[in-house]
């Protein structure tokens, strides 16, 4: 199963819409995961008609139009694998400790928020990935977003895009 990781897209404030290498990944995946702050419901609709499967949960920059569509965690098993997304995590220190407590079923977590991609693995073996952002780099030196295979419950070629 091929997933496309995404967050923090900021349509049409930071873009007026995704850059077309993530519109061809998302429209060659299997599962299109989305974190949070898209910023209108016009890009969730659009993903939507334009993917074979959406996961997507509100950021703290989602008005009350993507809040009353989407959760704020998301809950699914793909392929196998136990995944949760949501928009924050909180800070960077302590971050592994705290979703392995709110998380305790889950094998991956993703999540956005902070525009800084990230990839780690807690001490009970949660893989936290967050993709950055294909719009808004901030202070990072390039906009980002993950892809990453699930193979028999597990997930396999996590790999972060720059563009």
């Amino acid at each position: 199963m091929h997933l496309l990781l995404i967050a923090d897209t900021h349509v049409p404030k930071r873009a007026t819409t995704l850059p077309d290498e993530v519109w061809a990944a998302a429209e060659s995946a299997d599962v299109v995961v989305h974190a949070g702050d898209w910023m209108t419901a016009a890009l969730h609709d659009e993903l939507h008609e334009r993917t074979r499967r959406l996961i997507g949960v509100f950021g703290n920059n989602d008005g009350p139009d993507l809040r009353e569509r989407l959760p704020e965690a998301a809950h699914v098993e793909l392929g196998g694998l136990r995944v949760a997304v949501i928009h924050e995590t909180g800070a960077s220190q302590g971050r592994e400790a705290r979703c392995d407590r709110w998380f305790p079923d889950t094998d991956l977590l993703v999540f956005g928020h902070s525009h800084i991609p990230w990839d780690s693995t807690t001490p009970r073996g949660l893989r936290l990935l967050n993709p950055g952002s294909p719009t808004d780099r901030r202070k990072q030196p390039h906009h980002t977003y993950l892809t990453a295979e699930i193979t028999g419950g597990r997930l396999h070629e996590v790999a972060l895009h720059r563009l």
